[in-house]
């Protein structure tokens, strides 16, 4: 009974942010653009995406544990792929530009809010939009933005990481930006229900999302990789193999009897 009541207050609240979110998008944006030189929009724009990204979270009660610090400048952020929750995790604590797959663009409001965030999307198996996602990336990260990117190509339930697709790192290599590898771990009740895989749809996942009294995610920042004379395979494969070990790590720790102290230096920002 608690449940249902917490889903349908915070239904409430989902409208009303989506709502909003048209209004930023139709009317905000457009206007944000036309006054502003390019650099000033981007920033002004950013931080309102910031904002609502963050009401988002407040609204599905997001715990966020965060161990390690953003680089600084143009990076290439490469993550695990679990969930479209993922996207709320990382745009909330800092602005940048996500990569995505085509299908979102068919869930309802999402889709069109994403498009009119400035998401790069790709369509899965099409080898002509290649180019022209990674010159769309190379484009941001000169801009020195932020960029956000799942080399899996798609979501898996947690327990792995899935191999990555190389191609999603050659704008890092031809704009000589940082690449940041970034891993993502759900726990408690959100370890089985945050999955958003196989024939999932949007709408009925975020219900049974907003039955959860809160959601607890662990995400851990690696270092920059040192990318002098690497390749986009071997590059691949480092920030592949990191996040296995940052996984397999936190499930080591979080198996630890409480009575053991466990030592760890956590962030409280992006």
């Amino acid at each position: 009974m608690i449940a249902a009541f917490r889903q349908l207050y915070k239904i409430k609240l989902i409208v009303l942010l989506f709502l909003s979110g048209f209004v930023i998008a139709l009317g905000v944006f457009p206007v944000i653009n036309q006054s502003s030189r390019p650099i000033k929009a981007r920033e002004r724009i950013n931080r309102i995406k910031l904002s609502w990204l963050k009401a988002f979270k407040r609204i599905l009660n997001l715990e966020v544990i965060i161990e390690g610090r953003a680089a600084d400048g143009p990076v290439l952020v490469v993550s695990n792929h679990v969930s479209w929750l993922d996207i709320i995790v990382l745009g909330q604590h800092l602005p940048g530009y996500f990569v995505a797959k085509n299908d979102i663009l068919d869930w309802p409001v999402i889709g069109y809010l994403s498009k009119e965030a400035g998401t790069i999307f790709v369509r899965r198996g099409d080898k002509k939009e290649i180019h022209a996602t990674t010159e769309q990336m190379s484009w941001l990260l000169k801009q020195n933005s932020k960029v956000f990117a799942f080399p899996e190509g798609t979501t898996s339930d947690g327990s792995q990481v899935l191999p990555f697709h190389s191609s999603l790192l050659q704008p890092a290599l031809l704009t000589r930006s940082a690449i940041q590898p970034v891993a993502i771990r759900y726990e408690g009740k959100a370890k089985f229900l945050a999955p958003f895989i196989g024939n999932d749809e949007f709408i009925p996942h975020l219900l049974k999302m907003l039955k959860l009294g809160k959601i607890e995610v662990r995400v851990k920042i690696l270092p920059v990789l040192e990318m002098a004379d690497k390749s986009r395979s071997a590059l691949s494969y480092e920030a592949h193999t990191g996040i296995i070990e940052a996984l397999r790590a936190e499930t080591i720790i979080s198996q630890v009897p409480a009575s053991l102290p466990v030592s760890r230096k956590r962030f409280s920002r992006f």
